[in-house]
């Protein structure tokens, strides 16, 4: 019971701080402990480029904030702690910290015909991920005129954003935006996407070997 109730003290002081303070989640000894992102060993990638003496560009803050404010809500599902699960009907993403509780967050998820459902593992993390479009989707975009490249190297104007964490041996990643008025939106390829700030604030308490359902 008191390892409980901590649990939920840690996370609504979370809840509760300012979103770019960038607090998240550690579980350690079963017991559950407030993180700094902003330290020396685990740096939040969007606010290092806002805060950069000399920025390569100015970039608004707005665009790795999401509409869809993150929450810890109960969460009544029969699954282990660090389990995410994906909702494509209600277009949110939980990451389960506790028994019976997880944090939600707002995404955007595969338009028509590109939706999916099934249970992966996360197999792979990356900051700040290049982009290498699918020949199809490149072939798919020429025709409506869009021209995508072959590689585009991480960074503000990446579509993938500021993290990635890569879906078993598939090409659907759960990634950052740089575009998050999509965020609640059925507007991928297949892939969920996050605003920067949630996904840099999932990235850092999800383990690779993590399982991801994907549900209607």
């Amino acid at each position: 019971m008191f390892k409980t109730i901590l649990a939920a003290v840690a996370a609504t002081i979370a809840l509760t701080a300012p979103a770019q303070a960038g607090f998240l989640f550690k579980k350690q000894d079963n017991a559950i402990e407030v993180a700094f992102l902003e330290s020396k060993n685990a740096k939040t990638g969007w606010l290092d480029v806002l805060n950069a003496a000399k920025p390569e560009k100015k970039v608004k803050k707005t665009i790795h904030t999401s509409p869809v404010a993150r929450k810890l809500v109960s969460f009544d599902s029969a699954v282990a702690p660090g389990t995410i699960i994906v909702d494509n009907s209600e277009r949110r993403l939980y990451h389960v910290i506790a028994p019976g509780l997880a944090m939600r967050y707002g995404i955007s998820v595969g338009r028509d015909g590109f939706r999916w459902t099934g249970t992966e593992k996360v197999t792979a993390k990356t900051e700040w991920p290049s982009w290498n479009p699918p020949e199809e989707m490149r072939i798919r975009e020429a025709k409506k005129g869009h021209i995508l490249p072959v590689r585009m190297e991480g960074g503000i104007d990446n579509p993938l954003g500021a993290r990635a964490m890569y879906l078993g041996s598939t090409e659907y990643r759960i990634h950052g935006t740089n575009q998050p008025a999509s965020i609640g939106q059925a507007m991928s390829s297949g892939c969920i996407r996050m605003a920067n700030e949630d996904v840099e604030h999932l990235y850092a308490s999800v383990k690779i070997g993590a399982t991801v359902v994907v549900r209607d």
